[in-house]
């Protein structure tokens, strides 16, 4: 069982979901007979993703999905959630407190003004957007060389092939789809994950140097 002796835990979020997480327009009336399989355990099966006690950004919360999920099945993850609207960040601290999570940190604010204050060697995001799109937010978060484990569907890895050159020019060296709880549910999570390594930044000076050299070298003056 992916939560283990934390099942009760994962129920509790699930009431708070169908309750108050429907009221706040978080998740539709029409998904709260699905909630445990469709959108907590789908989300909870990616905890083999991330190693012992790894520090991850989920971005773009929302609803606490996928790391909220994960924070009842790893207690020793370190999840920051990333939320630019104050009711969803409100509702998250909440639930947060609610649940008793001390492994979870809050945080208000889109992911690009977030960069500097919030990083992670891992960060992972549920259905935000199409994933060249995704990387553009995700990858300034990432604490050095890290990894995205963006949860997808079926077209995971025609998504990839066709938004490859995007990932390259972000530092993309190393792209693996993966599936996910397959021995719990009936259809597994597919997850995309893709590791970056950092480009170096280059000075000013550097950079008008390198400039100067595509334009050419000027021809020595005649005598």
């Amino acid at each position: 069982m992916v939560f283990g002796d934390r099942a009760p835990l994962a129920d509790r979020f699930v009431a708070i979901l169908a309750d108050t997480g429907v009221s706040h327009g978080l998740i539709g009336p029409r998904e709260v007979p699905r909630l445990w399989e469709r959108h907590v355990l789908n989300c909870a099966v990616i905890e083999d993703a991330f190693p012992a006690s790894a520090r991850l950004v989920d971005v773009g919360s929302g609803a606490g999905l996928p790391g909220i999920a994960l924070a009842i099945a790893r207690p020793d993850l370190d999840v920051h959630l990333v939320e630019p609207m104050q009711r969803r960040t409100d509702w998250l601290s909440d639930t947060v407190a609610q649940l008793g999570l001390a492994n979870v940190t809050v945080h208000r604010g889109r992911a690009e003004e977030l960069v500097g204050v919030v990083a992670a060697p891992w960060v992972t995001a549920r259905a935000v957007a199409r994933v060249a799109k995704l990387a553009r937010w995700c990858v300034p978060l990432l604490d050095g060389r890290g990894t995205l484990v963006a949860m997808k569907g079926r077209s995971a890895q025609e998504e990839l092939e066709a938004d490859r050159r995007d990932l390259t020019r972000l530092g993309l060296v190393d792209a693996a789809v993966r599936q996910h709880g397959e021995s719990v549910l009936d259809e597994p999570t597919i997850t995309l994950d893709l590791t970056f390594e950092p480009r170096p930044r280059r000075s000013k000076a550097a950079a008008k140097a390198a400039s100067k050299g595509r334009r050419g070298t000027p021809a020595p003056p005649t005598t």
